[in-house]
């Protein structure tokens, strides 16, 4: 019996141990370097434990709730669906489900845009109701999906057997020529006349798209709405959109797809007038979602001014070009998680989607005469061959361990308030609390998942190596982060 006693005890031991009584769970890391040493590398376990002094923490509070997650992915344009048509059946199906599978060394991408119609990275400009010159077809007789049947409908039907919840949002860049002022493909405005017909227009695509299983979860009205200069673009001032949104799209998505959103914007944080000016429409706003923004003008925190005015609105980010020269070889990669995941998201936006998932080594595909010839793809695809760039590894590092339905939670910031403990100058037995702003705290943004955990995201924009002391229900976890480094911090509630 005393022979078998040591064995009992130490059965007894590790149940304790797995149960969680015996310590607090760990922290899994996941990081990656600006250097490309380390890419999405997960680290050592570290257990919570005590504070050991030194250190403003990042105090994580689950209690305190924000918005709820949609996802974070790319626009499949035209050109991306293109160039992933073209490659190779075995090829394409390990990146696709790399890009959206929820497999250990998948990334779990959630969340797509599509143009309606050509933007300016397809190939060459089309709509889904060309006509010849002179002709009009108000009935639409002729609307057709046409060239989404090449590339774009099928690449998202093997998209979607890997992730049926994929969310996607749809963006107009122009109606078709024959409903413009100046019957071209690159600026002009719809013709009043023609309102009623471009918004069954608009119907008419997400009708035809869940016809091959493609759920629209929500379309902007106007990509980009005051840019003239994109080929195509089709420029739409407020009150022209105020008519055209209250007086006929709204009533007819309410109506026959009152599932698919409708989000207001689709352009710059210097113009946070736009959407605020709609939605002071008491008739129109029934029919609005949000609003969405781009990051190319302005300040993100645009994005927090209009949540503040109208919080019964959700926001969304629905585009950004991120780019990286190649020939560099470090990677710009804390800015841009610091402006791009950690801003968006502190700043109430429940999407983040960067611009164009794959492009050609020369970025191509894109339009003649005002399509975007630097719009560097987060993958290059050049046949079979694969290379990652900044905005893949920007979005990886959330879309991994932050699943849709996950809900964004406090967690202080650089100059939040902290308390700091001291000792009484005069009593060294006395502790005093002082109440400071504390910029030594990492940009930061933390999430509560579905599944019961908790996810941290941290980004070391410095030029030095920084420490990462976490709190979380009291315990303490002390990291290091490297310069120009991000990491995906994780642990069960």
């Amino acid at each position: 019996m005393w022979n078998i006693l040591p064995v009992l005890l130490h059965l007894l031991a590790l149940v304790w141990l797995s149960s969680g009584f015996a310590q607090q769970p760990g922290v899994r890391s996941w990081i990656t370097k600006a250097d490309g040493s380390a890419l999405l590398e997960e680290q050592p376990i570290q257990l919570f434990g005590k504070n050991d002094g030194r250190h403003f923490p990042i105090v994580v509070d689950e209690r305190q709730t924000f918005q709820e997650i949609d996802g974070f992915g790319f626009a499949l344009t035209g050109g991306s669906a293109e160039l992933l048509h073209e490659m190779s059946p075995s090829s394409r199906s390990a990146l696709l489900k790399e890009l959206f599978g929820k497999g250990t060394n998948d990334v779990s991408i959630n969340y797509l845009r599509l143009s309606i119609g050509a933007s300016d990275l397809n190939r060459f400009v089309y709509s889904y109701n060309d006509l010849k010159d002179g002709e009009t077809d108000v009935a639409l007789r002729k609307f057709s999906l046409g060239h989404d049947y090449d590339d774009i409908i099928p690449v998202l039907k093997e998209i979607l057997a890997i992730n049926p919840t994929l969310k996607i949002m749809a963006s107009p860049w122009s109606a078709p020529t024959w409903m413009k002022t100046n019957g071209k493909v690159q600026g002009g405005s719809l013709k009043p006349e023609y309102y009623a017909v471009y918004a069954k227009y608009l119907l008419r695509y997400v009708q035809e798209m869940k016809k091959e299983g493609i759920v629209i979860d929500a379309i902007t009205v106007q990509n980009e709405p005051l840019n003239s200069r994109n080929t195509p673009s089709m420029p739409i001032t407020v009150p022209e959109m105020r008519v055209f949104l209250r007086d006929h799209l709204g009533p007819l998505f309410y109506k026959n797809v009152p599932e698919t959103k409708i989000v207001l914007f689709d352009h710059n944080c210097d113009r946070p007038d736009y959407p605020l000016a709609l939605l002071n429409d008491m008739e129109l706003d029934r029919y609005v979602d949000g609003s969405g923004f781009h990051h190319y003008g302005g300040d993100i925190s645009t994005m927090s001014l209009v949540h503040q005015a109208r919080p019964d609105k959700n926001i969304y980010f629905t585009e950004q070009m991120v780019t990286q020269n190649t020939d560099v070889p470090i990677m710009n990669i804390a800015y841009q998680v610091e402006r791009l995941v950690i801003g968006t998201m502190r700043n109430w936006s429940k999407n983040l989607i960067l611009w164009n998932l794959a492009a050609d080594p020369h970025n191509d595909p894109h339009t003649d005469n005002g399509g975007c010839s630097i719009c560097q793809g987060a993958l290059t695809l050049d046949g079979d061959a694969v290379s990652k760039n900044v905005a893949f590894h920007v979005i990886a590092q959330a879309s991994k361990f932050v699943p849709t339905g996950s809900v964004r939670i406090q967690s202080n910031g650089p100059f939040d308030g902290v308390v700091n403990l001291t000792t009484d100058e005069e009593n060294a037995e006395i502790t005093r609390t002082t109440h400071i702003a504390q910029g030594n705290v990492l940009p930061n943004v933390a999430f509560k998942t579905p599944e019961g955990k908790i996810v941290l995201i941290v980004a070391n924009s410095s030029f030095t190596d920084r420490s990462v002391k976490i709190q979380y229900r009291g315990r303490f976890v002390n990291l290091s982060l490297a310069a120009g480094a991000i990491a995906t911090y994780v642990w069960p509630i």
